[in-house]
């Protein structure tokens, strides 16, 4: 029977660029872009991808369904809300480098740990969870808290559970909501995949070693510091390790590098290899994806690299 990977976020409706005032509708989200390339490099013979999301009762929300499904992940964990639509975003490129507009403050996936049961049912198989803080910050202090318990009866049972903090202040209250939620994660993780600029700034690391020192203190025995295009600090067995990035020379979009560089990362590591290997594929994956427009390359291009 293959094992699972469980993704557990948001997906929302991405509009990006196609001409002057004209723009591209698809689906992505930071924890679904990292369910569809670990997709791609696993083997579907071996390994389950499931997302874990809720969903509305609009059309947009079918169409996001089939759109999960048609890509092979797993759709038995997406609930759906009644009343509630998906969430939306536009990308605006400035040159290679990217912002975003959002609409998601009604979102269907902010209740996605509504249900402790369901929640629970979703999880009770994987071998790994993967979650973010962008999932931490959009549900409810209460949801929260059932999500991170749902995360440690993973960890607690033997299973990896993935933390990307993926700090997006906007979404928090206050800093000091993100910093306490954020540490949580990172207290039920056993790998954590920090971005180092982004907790320097919230947490005030003097540099990238303090920062998986800091992290390694809340208990991940295994820390992955991105840091753009300089070198990746793995953490791992008690030992550093810096991994250089894949030099892009035009990257097009980084949209999503992070993410899959993450998936990169995960599948390598289900797949059995060692860290500091991990990490090499997943900069390799990260930097074909900033040379596509759009969070979400071809699943073809990346067969056969795990």
């Amino acid at each position: 029977m293959p094992q699972v990977f469980a993704s557990i976020g948001e997906c929302m409706v991405e509009l990006s660029s196609a001409g002057e005032r004209l723009y591209r509708q698809g689906f992505a989200g930071d924890t679904f872009n990292t369910a569809w390339y670990v997709r791609a490099l696993l083997p579907a013979d071996g390994w389950t991808v499931r997302y874990v999301t809720a969903l509305g009762d609009d059309r947009l929300s079918d169409d996001l369904a089939a759109f999960i499904a048609d890509a092979g992940i797993d759709t038995s964990a997406l609930q759906r809300k009644a009343g509630r639509p998906v969430g939306l975003y536009a990308i605006h490129l400035d040159g290679h480098e990217r912002s975003f507009s959002y609409w998601r403050e009604t979102a269907a996936a902010r209740l996605l740990a509504e249900d402790p049961a369901a929640l629970a049912a979703a999880l009770a198989d994987v071998a790994c969870a993967y979650v973010s803080g962008i999932t931490l910050a959009i549900v409810s202090p209460a949801h929260r808290r059932t999500l991170l318990d749902a995360l440690a009866a993973v960890r607690d049972r033997g299973g990896m559970v993935a933390f990307d903090p993926n700090i997006r202040l906007r979404l928090w209250p206050d800093a000091d909501t993100a910093r306490a939620a954020l540490i949580e994660g990172y207290r039920v993780s056993t790998v954590a995949m920090p971005t180092y600029p982004d907790d320097r700034d919230l947490f005030g690391d003097a540099d990238i070693t303090a920062c998986v020192r800091r992290i390694a203190g809340y208990g991940p025995r295994e820390i992955v510091a991105k840091d753009g295009a300089e070198p990746t600090l793995v953490h791992a067995d008690g030992t550093d390790t810096l991994v250089p990035a894949v030099k892009v020379d035009a990257p097009v979009d980084t949209t999503g590098a992070g993410d899959s560089f993450n998936a990169g990362y995960l599948a390598a590591r289900l797949a059995g290899r060692d860290p500091v290997a991990a990490a090499r594929l997943g900069h390799q994956v990260a930097s074909r994806v900033i040379g596509v427009k759009g969070a979400l390359a071809p699943m073809e291009g990346f067969a056969g690299l795990v």
